[in-house]
């Protein structure tokens, strides 16, 4: 019996919107990982890029659980001695959502050329309203 590899050429793409208003930012940003790697497909192939699009709305109504709002930081570097900047998650939430909501995915996605071109398929808002209708995306529940 042979395994299956999906060519590049084969690649069937979805678009899927994931709704987070009420949900831990974790959690969704875990099923956005495996929706942008393509791992809920039969046709899993790990060298071949096969996963789907993703649209996530109301990221500004993620939770964060626990003390992870006041306690968890992120923390980015100028590029000069001494100017590592940090910023506290209820600071983050408040006014940059979407970032939050990318940090936490690109950090479960590989540091690979793939995982690069998974997250390009990644399309954050803030609020309800999107701009992709057109696509036609199927809403995602869990």
């Amino acid at each position: 019996m042979s395994t299956f590899m999906a060519k590049k050429a084969e690649v069937e793409r979805k678009w899927y919107v994931i709704d987070a208003a009420g949900k831990p930012l974790g959690r969704v940003a875990a099923k956005a990982a495996v929706l942008l790697r393509g791992k809920h497909k039969v046709t899993y192939t790990p060298h071949v890029d096969c996963g789907d699009n993703v649209i996530i709305i109301n990221c500004k109504d993620a939770v964060l659980t626990g003390n992870k709002l006041t306690q968890k930081m992120w923390q980015r570097h100028t590029g000069y001695i001494g100017h590592l900047k940090e910023t506290r998650y209820d600071t983050l939430m408040a006014t940059r959502p979407e970032k939050a909501m990318e940090l936490a995915v690109k950090g479960m996605i590989p540091d690979t050329t793939i995982g690069r071109a998974a997250l390009l398929r990644l399309r954050l808002f803030a609020g309800n309203e999107h701009k992709h209708e057109a696509q036609k995306p199927e809403a995602y529940e869990f």
